[in-house]
């Protein structure tokens, strides 16, 4: 349904999507996540045709954005994370309008249609009052009301449950989910157990790049395979961490602040081992052999959420190497340049080292402006 190619935007000398290619197919609900500022409405704007691709090409049921906008946009519906709503037109008079907007000419079938999609949204009860004075839940389903009359085949969703309520945020998901059922969806949100309960496939994208794209299911098999422990004793500090970084398999032994009503002298661990390996009974016998108090021992899941945090921080961790790298070449050339100056008639100087006693041998020709080699 959806194909994204090498897609590359950017602002100015800014680069917001940097070669990016993914593929959602009939009938599924993907979750889009990314810290803010990793490109994620950026490539959805490119995707509905609000703006143009730098490089790189998106198509939607094969008809091209760039080239076919007007065919794309008959297909897609999209709700941005600020819904453009008039606060001065009633529900109905605004799906009304962007029913004519979309071209939909005959009168009783938009009004048919607006009828429909009030219905499904739950906003008909509402159909006769001021937008700007309905709460915000409702203002989101107006919203997706507008999205979804033109009976797209792909539904485009920018943070729908943002700023709801609980009970505003459980009927908007049920909501979606109901979608799902005869939509394509695209589901952007920071919401990670919404991903969880609403999507059948991730794709998460930091910096600008991709850096996952998989099924939940996949997904949920990694996070199966990769449990990690809790773990509260009485000890010193320095010592256990020592005695549990020792046992077997573990990988890593990370300090936890003190949970409410721990007594001054009970520590927490956070341990994390190989892949489908049940260290407990060894981090048991660790403590016990070491002579300090088991006070609690228990496994924890590794969540969407981690899988997340830990993908987002290696990649701006090495993000960080890589300008550090970058940084340090520029000073290396700076100092070669210093080196090996440029004179005044434009040629290149020769810097001879006097500890050569002007051996000819060992000069370092240099060539080109700034003296590199």
């Amino acid at each position: 349904m959806i194909q994204v190619q090498d897609l590359t935007k950017y602002y100015g000398p800014y680069r917001a999507v940097s070669d990016i290619s993914f593929t959602v197919n009939d009938g599924e609900i993907v979750g889009f996540l990314g810290p803010n500022g990793a490109g994620k409405t950026t490539t959805m704007r490119i995707t509905t045709g609000y703006i143009p691709p730098t490089f790189g090409t998106v198509t939607v049921d094969n008809f091209d954005v760039s080239k076919d906008s007007l065919q794309v946009r008959r297909r897609i519906g999209y709700l941005p994370e600020t819904v453009p709503l008039y606060t001065d037109m009633t529900p109905r008079e605004y799906l009304n309008y962007m029913g004519k907007l979309r071209g939909m000419k005959d009168g009783r079938t938009r009004e048919a249609r607006v009828d429909d999609v009030m219905e499904v949204t739950g906003v008909d009860n509402v159909a006769s009052r001021l937008i700007g004075k309905l709460s915000r839940g409702y203002r989101q389903r107006v919203g997706i009301a507008q999205a979804m009359l033109h009976n797209p085949d792909v539904l485009i969703l920018d943070e729908p449950t943002v700023g709801l309520d609980p009970r505003q945020i459980i009927e908007v998901r049920e909501l979606i989910r109901e979608l799902g059922k005869s939509h394509t969806i695209i589901l952007s949100t920071h919401i990670l157990p919404e991903v969880s309960m609403l999507c059948n496939r991730v794709i998460i994208i930091n910096r600008g790049r991709i850096a996952v794209d998989d099924t939940l299911d996949n997904l949920e098999q990694q996070m199966a395979s990769n449990d990690i422990l809790q773990v509260a004793l009485r000890a010193p500090q320095a010592p256990a961490q020592a005695l549990l970084a020792s046992v077997v398999g573990v990988q890593s032994v990370e300090p936890l602040p003190p949970s409410v009503g721990d007594p001054a002298d009970v520590i927490r661990f956070r341990i994390s081992g190989l892949p489908d390996s049940d260290h407990r009974a060894a981090v048991a016998h660790a403590v016990f052999s070491g002579g300090y108090d088991l006070i609690e021992l228990k496994s924890q899941r590794l969540t969407l959420e981690d899988i997340f945090v830990n993908i987002t921080t290696r990649d701006d961790e090495e993000a960080a190497d890589a300008e550090t790298v970058a940084a340090e070449a520029v000073e290396a050339e700076e100092g070669v340049d210093e080196l090996n100056p440029v004179a005044d008639d434009g040629s290149t100087a020769t810097i001879i080292d006097e500890t050569d006693e002007l051996d000819t041998d060992k000069h370092v020709p240099t060539s080109g402006k700034g003296g590199h080699q």
